[in-house]
C-alpha cells in the first residue's frame, strides 16, 4: 500500500480545505508538507470560485505539533546550505500567510506548536476545540520561538509573550483567547457545520460568531500580576532572581517556573528574551528576517542539535548545552546571533508586492 499523502488539498463548494495528515508524528510538518502548502496558497488566491480556506487536523490528538525538527537536523549534517533553505522556504511561508487575500480559518482541536503555530497564526480566523493547547517550547531543544511569533509574544499584555517564549509552558484556550491567539472557541463537533457552511459561502464571521462559546477566565489569571513582575526584567538571570524571591501563595508555581527555566538552554534563554523585546519595535515582515539570522546561527551552533538529539532522537532528556549556564553566555555572543548577513538575508516582498502577485 502506498503511503498515504501527509497534506490534502481539495475543494467542497466555495472552501478550500487543506488537511494535515500526518497523525503518526502529530502532524509535524515536513519540508514537502511545507512546499505543497506554499504551491496550493497561491492557486486558491487566483481562483475565482475559492470563497476562503479551512486548515485543519486528520489527527485527534494535534493541529501539528511543529516542524519536523528531526527533518532539518539530519539535512544539516549533510549540507548546511540546503537546511538554511529549508528555514528560509518556512518563513516565507509564514508571511505567506499574513498577507493572502482571503479569509483564511483554522479549526484547532488538540495542540499547536512551533511551525503549527506558525501557519495558522497569521491567518484571520483561529478557532479552538474543546483540545486546544498551544505552546512554543522551543528553548527546550536549542532554539528560539521563531515563525514570526515574537511579534506576537512581544505584544501581548503583562509580559505574558515573554513568559510563554522563555518557558515554552503550555496554554489552553481560556488563556489563548485572553491573549488574541484565537478568535473563536467552538465545540469540535460542530467543525463539520462550519465547513458545510463555508463551502455554501455563507460570511465567515457570522458562521463562527453564532457558534463562538465564551472559554471563561483562563488558568494564568490568577499569576498574571507575578509574570509581569518578574519578567519584565532586562535580562534572564534577574528574571529568575525575581521568580526565586516571590513569597506566599505563589511561591510553589514561582519555584515550578524556575527549575523549568534552568532545563533550557542557556543561550536560547538570552537570545529568546532579546528578540522578544526588540520585537516590540519590528513589523512581521522585519522580525522573520530576524529569525532567518537566529536560526542560521543555531545551525552553526550546537544546542540546536543536541536538544534535538536529547529530547527526540535518544531521548534521554539530558542535553549536553554550550555553554551551559546562562552567566557563561555573554554580550557579544547574543550579538553574533543578531548580526546581520548582508547578502545572506532573508528578504521578504513587501505586502504590497505580495498583493500585486496577487496571494
Amino acid at each position: 500500500m502506498p503511503p498515504a499523502e501527509e497534506l490534502l488539498i481539495e475543494m467542497r463548494g466555495s472552501c478550500g480545505i487543506v488537511t494535515l495528515n500526518r497523525p503518526r508524528a502529530l502532524n509535524a510538518l515536513t519540508i514537502a508538507m511545507r512546499k505543497q502548502l506554499a504551491e496550493g496558497l497561491p492557486r486558491f488566491a487566483r481562483d475565482p470560485q475559492t470563497y476562503c480556506i479551512v486548515m485543519q487536523s486528520a489527527s485527534e490528538k494535534a493541529f501539528s505539533a511543529g516542524g519536523d525538527v528531526r527533518e532539518i537536523v539530519r539535512l544539516a549534517a549533510q549540507d548546511i546550505g540546503a537546511a538554511r533553505q529549508a528555514f528560509k522556504d518556512e518563513y516565507a511561508l509564514n508571511w505567506l500567510h499574513e498577507c493572502f487575500s482571503k479569509p483564511t480559518i483554522s479549526l484547532i482541536d488538540g495542540a499547536v506548536m512551533g511551525s503549527g503555530v506558525g501557519i495558522s497564526l497569521f491567518g484571520t480566523h483561529r478557532v479552538a476545540g474543546e483540545r486546544y493547547k498551544f505552546a512554543m517550547p522551543e528553548t527546550a531543544i536549542g532554539l528560539f520561538p521563531d515563525v514570526g511569533v515574537a511579534w506576537t509574544l512581544s505584544r501581548m499584555p503583562s509580559h505574558i509573550g515573554m513568559y510563554l517564549g522563555l518557558t515554552g509552558r503550555t496554554i489552553g484556550a481560556a488563556d489563548a483567547f485572553a491573549l488574541g491567539l484565537l478568535t473563536h472557541c467552538i465545540p469540535a463537533g460542530r467543525f463539520e457545520e462550519i465547513k458545510a457552511a463555508l463551502a455554501d459561502t455563507w460570511p465567515v464571521d457570522t458562521v463562527l460568531d453564532e457558534r463562538h462559546v465564551d472559554p471563561g477566565p483562563g488558568a494564568l489569571a490568577g499569576v498574571t500580576a507575578v509574570i509581569e513582575r518578574c519578567f519584565n526584567a532586562a535580562t534572564v538571570e534577574e528574571i529568575i532572581a525575581r521568580l526565586q524571591s516571590v513569597e506566599g501563595e505563589h511561591r510553589e508555581w514561582a519555584q515550578g517556573v524556575v527549575a523549568d527555566l534552568n532545563a533550557r538552554a542557556p543561550l536560547s534563554l538570552k537570545v529568546t528574551h532579546r528578540h522578544i523585546r526588540d520585537a516590540r519595535a519590528l513589523d512581521l515582515r522585519q522580525t522573520l528576517s530576524i529569525d532567518y539570522r537566529l536560526a542560521c546561527r543555531f545551525l552553526d551552533g550546537s544546542d540546536f542539535h543536541e536538544g534535538v538529539r536529547a529530547v527526540l532522537i535518544d531521548k534521554d532528556g539530558h542535553p549536553r548545552w554550550n555553554p551551559h549556564t546562562l552567566k557563561d553566555v555573554s554580550t557579544d555572543m547574543v550579538d553574533d546571533y543578531f548580526a546581520p548577513m548582508g547578502a545572506n538575508e532573508l528578504v521578504l516582498p513587501t505586502r504590497q508586492e505580495m498583493q500585486a502577485a496577487r496571494v
